[in-house]
């Protein structure tokens, strides 16, 4: 049994070492071209996007590929030089004002396109016309070392997608590839394929027209949306189709998988529903009604692309049959579809601005397997399901990573990140409250892009508690809070107080039984408890509630 055991805790952390695989390089020194890419520089930050239009043909057995891309945007002051991204590979054939119009000059510098473009009015909208080609980078292991993914299915039919966070959609088309400026008005995407070939994309589908044996095929999505999220997908694929009854009314719900998957599909997606409802109850209503819900079976195990969900976890649940929290509760639940789904509210609603605050989108979407947990089996199992992921946490460099350079910090933005909400959800002690809060969120910034301050200033202020200091330790640093004490039975007391933490860290802990909520800080302090606070005040019921140790 022993033996078992620790066979099962070795293909967790296999799993773990592979879904934590980052986003980008490992690389700590950043040079002038990670700078372009990562920040609102003077060439970026005149000019917003409001729509993307794009049109791309994969050659499936060259693996290249060609398109025109249409960026529609809004000139917000005075600027001469427009960058343009579009990484190594892939060529800009040219640039045009206006369609038929002779190129506008531009020169490729630091893995950027600086285009030369005059006689702009401030609040006027234009549309550039970009044509481009060339052989996109190959994934190596998408989503994590991302790129186009050629590869063909079981019964050896072309099956092709893109995985492109972190690597940028600049990956595969020309873009602003910068997370704080997403299109306003969305986004649509034509993908010309074979005719013997389905397309899918964001959005809704849009229509198919056929010329010369390929069919072209356009989806459009109306909302603002991440670059990342943009993504074809092409295939031998069938469709089935539902409708929620949600918080805003009727949503469509589309399927889209490989057509010798069907059954086990429509088995599997039954999952989908009570995840809905689930998460419109803690976080408001899915923020895309008009965009549908869609999940698409993709060659890769999964990823958050808007109204158009990557799917390839094998019909099974856990992730990849594993269960990341190694207590068994994982198991009840397919990974993809609740993770990847949770996605919605927090990473494609709400958005980081700089890659460095991916926490946002990752330890409040794991917590959302947290309360999905909690929606289907109840408090005890989702609170087990939080603890166990705590054995996934390296603290190995601070959550929040460099700012201006298109890097994430820590893989422990998930884990560790949702048991700080854990954490947090405890020092509140009224899940009314702290569903408020999350709903709050959703509600204060739809379909926006924000800053780590922004989250943290509104938590601080709906919740009434000064948590800066738990943001500061737990988000900036790689130090777990140690709660020291002893306790004196006879006197009814305890004397405690915070070591290996930041200068001035007061977290305060909330016993639940009576509501009383103990300030906490680096200096120590007895007080007196009742019967009831001390039964209940123990290492194992503290260290349940809180990412701390004890002792």
């Amino acid at each position: 049994m022993i033996a078992k055991k620790i066979f099962i805790l070795w293909l967790v952390l296999f799993f773990v070492a592979n879904t934590r695989a980052q986003l980008l390089s490992p690389k700590e020194t950043f040079t002038k071209a990670d700078t372009l890419r990562g920040s609102d520089n003077e060439n970026r930050d005149w000019w917003d996007v409001l729509k993307y239009d794009i049109i791309v043909q994969p050659d499936f057995e060259n693996k290249t590929i060609e398109g025109i891309c249409l960026i529609t945007f809004r000139v917000l002051k005075k600027g001469g030089i427009m960058q343009i991204d579009l990484q190594d590979s892939l060529v800009i054939d040219a640039v045009v004002k206006i369609k038929g119009a002779n190129s506008l000059p531009f020169q490729k510098k630091l893995g950027v396109y600086l285009v030369s473009i005059s006689d702009l009015k401030i609040n006027y909208v234009y549309t550039l016309h970009i044509y481009y080609h060339g052989k996109p980078r190959e994934a190596v292991k998408p989503p994590w070392d991302g790129g186009w993914v050629w590869t063909k299915d079981s019964l050896g039919n072309p099956w092709m997608s893109v995985a492109c966070q972190g690597l940028g959609a600049s990956s595969w088309f020309p873009c602003k590839d910068l997370q704080s400026d997403e299109p306003d008005s969305g986004a649509s995407l034509t993908i010309v394929a074979s005719d013997s070939l389905t397309s899918v994309g964001n959005g809704r589908y849009d229509g198919t027209s056929f010329s010369n044996n390929k069919n072209y095929t356009r989806w459009e999505v109306k909302n603002s949306i991440n670059n990342y999220d943009i993504i074809p997908y092409i295939g031998k694929y069938t469709n089935f189709t539902d409708t929620l009854m949600g918080e805003a009314g009727k949503l469509d719900l589309s399927y889209w998988v490989l057509a010798y998957n069907l059954e086990k599909a429509k088995q599997q997606f039954t999952q989908v529903k009570p995840m809905l409802h689930c998460f419109e109850y803690w976080f408001g209503k899915y923020p895309f009604y008009e965009d549908s819900y869609k999940l698409v079976e993709g060659p890769y195990i999964g990823m958050e692309h808007q109204s158009a969900v990557a799917y390839g976890n094998g019909y099974k649940n856990g992730y990849h049959g594993i269960d990341l929290s190694a207590t068994g509760w994982g198991m009840k639940w397919d990974f993809i579809i609740v993770h990847e789904s949770g996605h919605e509210w927090f990473g494609n609603s709400i958005t980081s601005k700089d890659l460095a605050d991916q926490w946002i989108h990752e330890g409040f979407t794991m917590y959302s397997e947290v309360l999905y947990t909690q929606w289907m089996f109840g408090t005890e199992a989702a609170n087990d399901y939080c603890v166990g992921l705590r054995h996934n946490i390296l603290n190995d460099k601070p959550i929040i990573g460099p700012y201006g350079v298109n890097k994430e910090g820590s893989g422990d933005m998930y884990y560790k990140g949702a048991n700080m909400i854990h954490s947090i959800r405890h020092i509140i002690n009224n899940d009314s409250l702290f569903r408020q809060i999350l709903r709050g969120l959703n509600t204060e910034f739809y379909h926006q892009t924000v800053t780590t301050k922004q989250i943290e200033d509104y938590i601080i202020d709906k919740s009434g508690i000064n948590l800066q200091g738990v943001f500061n330790q737990y988000l900036r640093t790689v130090q777990i809070p140690h709660l020291v004490y002893s306790i004196d039975i006879k006197a009814s007391t305890v004397t405690l107080h915070w070591a290996d933490c930041i200068a001035g860290f007061n977290m305060p802990i909330t016993i639940p039984v009576t509501s009383e909520r103990i300030k906490i800080t680096t200096k120590k302090k007895t007080i007196s408890l009742s019967k009831e606070e001390m039964a209940w005040f123990t290492k194992e019921n503290i260290e349940r509630d809180y990412y701390i140790e004890v002792n």
